[in-house]
């Protein structure tokens, strides 16, 4: 079930008033930076999983 555009404004107006407008780039980043690692992570996990069968 995806989420409205209005659950979605919702979501970051509550966003913008817990951080303040300064710190969401900020929040975003560092987002963005742990995903990237969790994906490197789980694809090297996958390669050695190929590589010992």
């Amino acid at each position: 079930m995806a989420p409205s555009v209005t659950q979605i404004i919702i979501v970051l107006l509550v966003l913008v008033l817990l951080f303040g407008g300064k710190k969401i780039p900020e929040l975003m980043k560092g987002i963005g930076k742990g995903m990237k690692e969790f994906k490197d992570a789980t694809k090297e996990d996958d390669n050695n999983d190929s590589t010992k069968n």
